[in-house]
């Protein structure tokens, strides 16, 4: 194909389709296998495990930092941005406390054996 834009614009529609059917796919083995967390099919095996994801309140967080101005570099609770400022030493853990929840997340995983 000559037109890159056209190709582009191409792959892009079919990753939409190809992330919908493997969400749809997600969705029935986690329906399926929850609470197994893991089965096996042929020379597939899956394996379900949960990760716990922290999910912080801005306000909660705004008010339990000791400078406004730290707000300022993560403009919202981000978590990508609190972890990176919990690594570099900016903020502190105990800061943060009671300004989250955790959330477990189903992690998906099949293999070929």
């Amino acid at each position: 194909m000559d037109n890159p834009l056209a190709r582009y614009y191409e792959l892009k529609e079919t990753q939409k389709l190809i992330e919908e059917e493997l969400n749809l796919l997600r969705n029935e083995l986690l329906e399926a296998y929850a609470e197994a967390g893991k089965a096996e099919a042929g020379k597939y095996q899956l394996t379900i495990n949960h990760q716990e994801r922290r999910e912080y309140n801005d306000d909660k967080v705004f008010n339990a930092l000791p400078d406004a101005s730290l707000w300022r570099l993560m403009s919202r609770a981000d978590t990508g941005k609190i972890a990176s400022l919990l690594k570099l030493n900016v903020v502190q853990e105990q800061w943060l406390t009671g300004t989250y929840e955790l959330r477990k997340v189903p992690v998906v995983r099949v293999q070929k054996r």
